[in-house]
């Protein structure tokens, strides 16, 4: 029985995310992927046109949970809490694709991944402490985001789930620190 569409393209992605994680992107070639699946290389072109086609799939589903992400939040003034808990979620379901950032930051910055990135800590940080905050508390609030991004991508994300609220107390606390060193 053949296999479903978007059962398909679902596997492509994951092995394609997987090898892109482990090897990075330049690293890794559709003869790869297709071998590993078990496919000819013109059955995944079918689904895919190209690698980079393939990225992009892979980046969508981040880019739709952040945009949800800041529609929830709005503009502020958001609970510091929330903003953690929702951002570590974030990172905590889509660890695999910021681990492949980590391993080939230049194949994602082509597709302007890095940038948005960039773009998401910085609204991230203007949400916590606003744009015209002194230094020191936009470094609390940068070391925070930084550091939940990291829990899900450097630990175990499952096991990193796990703890979420002790990871969301520990952004707070980054937060406070870099707000208490305003004096």
């Amino acid at each position: 029985m053949p296999r479903e569409q978007s059962d398909t393209k679902a596997e492509i992605r994951s092995v394609a995310l997987e090898l892109f994680a482990r090897q990075g992107f330049e690293k890794t070639s559709l003869r790869e992927i297709a071998e590993r699946l078990g496919v000819t290389k013109a059955a995944l072109y079918y689904h895919y046109a190209s690698k980079n086609d393939l990225l992009t799939a892979l980046v969508t589903p981040l880019h739709e949970d952040m945009d949800a992400l800041f529609a929830r939040l709005g503009d502020g003034p958001v609970e510091p809490r929330l903003v953690f808990g929702a951002y570590f979620d974030v990172c905590v379901r889509h660890s695999g694709l910021l681990l492949a950032v980590l391993a080939d930051l230049g194949a994602l910055a082509q597709i302007g991944l890095v940038e948005s990135v960039l773009e998401w800590r910085d609204r991230l940080d203007v949400l916590l402490v606003g744009r015209d905050a002194p230094l020191p508390a936009r470094m609390g609030a940068v070391m925070a985001i930084g550091g939940l991004q990291d829990i899900a991508v450097v630990l175990d994300a499952e096991a990193a789930a796990a703890h979420r609220e002790h990871a969301v107390r520990v952004a707070l606390a980054a937060l406070a620190a870099g707000a208490s060193g305003m004096d």
